[in-house]
């Protein structure tokens, strides 16, 4: 019965890590996309730094699934783009052309995506601790890593939020006082 058991808790960490590395490849691309779409701006250096870390720790977990002999499902990752790339279709209040939501939408997602990664992160520190084909500090450190990224990414979204939506803020701040609401005696 035991054995039974380990081939399922083997199987579900299978399915768990290709899913991860689905998302790692989708991130991949986005982040990727994201620097070509910034080429020549101010954000450009720290897409391109963030793009170059984010494929790192989806080479760090390909590295882990070879530890525990777990194979990549080349068709899940094949998913993983395909939904990169439908994600491209959400809708941003423009047909065709890029809108200035398409970076507070993006920013959204990969910093989502990040904190998945994180999550799986702390996943794998609990099985490191008594796994020997892992290591622990390998696995800490990718952990810290992602949560530094998820802090960068929450800064960079908090300023193209302020970017697209301030502006709207400020004109309906400086609007008219509503009128009062009917049968309201004037003070």
């Amino acid at each position: 019965m035991k054995e039974r058991s380990d081939l399922h808790e083997g199987r579900l960490l299978a399915v768990y890590l290709n899913d991860h590395l689905t998302g790692a490849n989708a991130g991949v691309s986005l982040i990727r996309r994201m620097v070509r779409q910034h080429r020549g701006t101010p954000m450009e250096p720290q897409l391109e730094r963030l793009a170059g870390q984010i494929a790192e720790d989806r080479d760090s977990l390909r590295e882990i699934m070879t530890a525990l002999d777990i194979p990549a499902m080349h068709a899940r990752a094949v998913l993983g783009r395909v939904g990169e790339m439908a994600g491209r279709l959400k809708l941003n209040g423009r047909l065709v052309s890029r809108s200035p939501l398409s970076d507070v939408m993006e920013l959204e997602v990969m910093r989502l995506g990040v904190e998945g990664k994180a999550a799986a992160w702390r996943s794998l520190q609990s099985i490191a601790a008594t796994d020997a084909r892992l290591d622990r500090g390998s696995i800490d450190r990718l952990l810290e890593r992602a949560q530094r990224q998820a802090g960068q990414l929450e800064s960079m979204r908090t300023a193209a939020s302020d970017r697209v939506f301030a502006p709207t803020v400020r004109r309906t701040q400086t609007r008219a006082p509503a009128r009062s609401a009917p049968g309201a005696k004037a003070a």
